[in-house]
C-alpha cells in the first residue's frame, strides 16, 4: 500500500483508538518542556530544556505530565490503565 493510499485511508481512526481495549489503554511519550504548553493550553510556561513525560490516552489525549516515566506509569496504573510501548 502506498504512502499516499495510507493517509487517505488509515488502517485505524482515531475512533478505533478510542475504543481500543475499551478506553483502558494508554502510553507514556517522552516531551519536552518546551512542548507542554501546546498539549496542555492551560498548563503554566515551564523552564526550557527539561525532559518530562506526558501520559496519553490510546486516541492520543493527553492526560498528564509529570518528571519521570515511572510517575506517569504509577498514574496509569492508579486509574487502571494499562501502558503499551509504542515507537
Amino acid at each position: 500500500m502506498s504512502n499516499e493510499t495510507q493517509t487517505r485511508n488509515p488502517l485505524m481512526t482515531p475512533q478505533d483508538f478510542a475504543i481500543l481495549g475499551g478506553g483502558r489503554i494508554a502510553y507514556v511519550k517522552p516531551v519536552r518542556s518546551e512542548d507542554v504548553h501546546s498539549l496542555y493550553p492551560q498548563a503554566p510556561e515551564l523552564q526550557p530544556g527539561l525532559h518530562l513525560f506526558a501520559l496519553h490516552a490510546a486516541d492520543g489525549t493527553p492526560i498528564l505530565v509529570t518528571d519521570s516515566r515511572e510517575a506517569a506509569v504509577a498514574n496509569a496504573l492508579t486509574h487502571e490503565l494499562e501502558t503499551v510501548s509504542v515507537h
